[in-house]
């Protein structure tokens, strides 16, 4: 995934959804060092709901593309 991407994706967590700036790079931390997802990751770590989940993955897979 592009830098520019990540970029989009991690402003969509912390603007849209009010996912702490901190917690979000924590999630990318995690995404690198456990060959995760960052959308399951943030779930696993309790930073979003269920419903949250699902706009993560259609943010996830849109940028994704």
């Amino acid at each position: 995934m592009s830098a520019e991407n990540i970029f989009k994706i991690t402003n969509f967590l912390c603007q849209d959804l009010n996912l702490p700036h901190e917690s979000v790079q924590l999630a990318l931390k995690q995404t690198h060092s456990s060959r995760g997802t960052l959308p399951i990751v943030l779930w696993q770590y309790g930073l979003v709901t269920l419903s949250q989940l699902d706009r993560v993955f259609e943010i996830f897979e849109f940028y994704s593309c």
